[in-house]
């Protein structure tokens, strides 16, 4: 596959619909995600944030439209054409899912012995290599049981770029996090955008960090079952003309239902 040029659409979602038998949660969205770019994905509980990041990555099929992955339909690619698809992306799943019975450096290795033929010397290199882009340089012997929360979203970070994926995708990666380790977090995100120039898909509610990091964004509204705004963050809540976004990032209460 010919890699995007820069600023080109390296994520093209057309025409998506996606749901579970007759549940319909998303109708006919479309947007891009460019080549470099910290791309957030927002809006409130059941917008199916995540059910459309899990479209993206090839996890699940859609009802109708498709997701290009530098021109290529991921749902459509099989054999080695979808291997090579998915070696384009790395993933840091909602509160890490790191395995609990391997190290850091176990955990960071699984995606080199599924998709490559190293030799362990190698592999054990590029682990420790990998963490200590993250920061956590010497602790591949320690268990997710043996660290916390910020650093365990810090080594499956270091997980997703085990393979230098092109496009990583974060889910929900400040949830749980006390302020100053989820800053912390954005400052690491943003370190490797602009160092390694990896092209970001973030799913997040969280206001500060939606701030901190993102270059545009779209929101999703559980009622329309699609995209009510998209654009730059500050755009969207100084000038958005729908009350629902506004509301959103303004952090304002839902006006009280008035009385009979």
């Amino acid at each position: 596959m010919t890699p995007a040029a820069p600023q080109d659409a390296v994520i093209r979602v057309e025409n998506l619909k996606t749901g579970f038998g007759d549940f319909i949660v998303h109708e006919n969205v479309s947007f891009e995600v460019r080549r470099g770019e910290v791309f957030a994905i927002l809006g409130g509980s059941g917008c199916g944030k995540t059910v459309l990041l899990k479209h993206m990555i090839g996890l699940y099929r859609p009802l109708a439209g498709r997701v290009l992955i530098a021109g290529e339909d991921i749902a459509a690619a099989e054999g080695e054409r979808r291997l090579a698809i998915l070696r384009r992306l790395g993933v840091m799943y909602q509160l890490g899912a790191l395995f609990g019975n391997m190290t850091l450096a176990e955990n960071i290795r699984l995606p080199l012995e599924e998709y490559t033929d190293l030799p362990d010397e190698a592999m054990d290199l590029i682990a420790e290599t990998k963490l200590r882009l993250v920061n956590l340089g010497g602790a591949g012997h320690l268990t997710p049981s043996e660290i916390s929360g910020g650093m365990m979203k810090r080594a499956a970070i270091a997980r997703a770029l085990a393979l230098d994926p092109e496009i990583v995708f974060l889910d929900e990666p400040a949830g749980g996090l006390d302020p100053i380790t989820s800053a912390e977090l954005d400052e690491l995100v943003l370190r490797l955008s602009d160092s390694l120039g990896i092209t970001f898909v973030v799913i997040t509610h969280e206001l500060p960090s939606i701030f901190a990091i993102a270059d545009r964004c779209i929101m999703l509204d559980k009622r329309v079952r699609g995209i009510i705004a998209e654009g730059r963050p500050a755009d969207l809540r100084d000038h958005s003309p729908d009350p629902r976004v506004r509301q959103f990032f303004n952090r304002a209460a839902s006006a009280p239902a008035a009385a009979a």
